[in-house]
């Protein structure tokens, strides 16, 4: 993450190893049998990271936010992807195309970084975005072809990119700004 502003870098990273977490963990609904064990380690250091700059974002919460004015975009954008991906999970499931439900949900997050990217002056998270747009892309040929339900693939793609930008980002902000605390 490429910010000025600590508690929103903290904050950045505490949520992509939550996100990081929670991707793996839907990975897990039907992985191959050699992926577990790699699916469980990156939930366990996405957890890690949540707990030690979840607690960075406690002790800097008086500091600045490029949100400062702009919480009601913030809102609106949330608002935005979670009536995009609740309606299109509403579709998939009336089609009876419940399988595609992770890969249409990693759609849409993949695209809300690019508003996001404006709204916390970080053009870092554009990349992030394009990166899995991009990967999610490319994985259609393999997905129609399978049975499979999305998860399988789309899961660990996820929770790969969100923990790798989060481990760069903790390299960052120690350079940056020190210790989390």
């Amino acid at each position: 993450m490429l910010t000025d502003f600590a508690r929103d870098h903290a904050f950045t990273i505490a949520w992509f190893g939550l996100m990081a977490l929670v991707w793996f963990g839907w990975g897990q609904e039907d992985p191959p049998t050699r992926w577990r064990w790699r699916l469980g380690v990156g939930s366990a250091l996405g957890l890690v990271l949540l707990g030690v700059f979840g607690a960075a974002v406690g002790l800097r919460w008086s500091e600045g936010s490029a949100l400062e004015g702009r919480y009601h975009w913030f809102g609106l954008l949330v608002l935005v992807e979670l009536l995009a991906a609740g309606i299109g999970c509403a579709v998939l499931w009336r089609r009876e195309r419940r399988r595609w439900t992770a890969w249409w949900v990693a759609l849409v997050v993949a695209l809300h970084f690019v508003p996001l990217a404006f709204l916390l002056d970080d053009w870092s998270l554009v990349v992030l975005g394009l990166v899995q747009f991009g990967t999610l892309l490319a994985l259609l040929p393999r997905l129609r072809r399978d049975d499979a339900t999305t998860s399988r693939l789309v899961g660990p793609v996820m929770g790969v990119t969100l923990l790798g930008f989060a481990l760069v980002s903790v390299v960052v902000f120690l350079a940056k700004t020190g210790a989390p605390w």
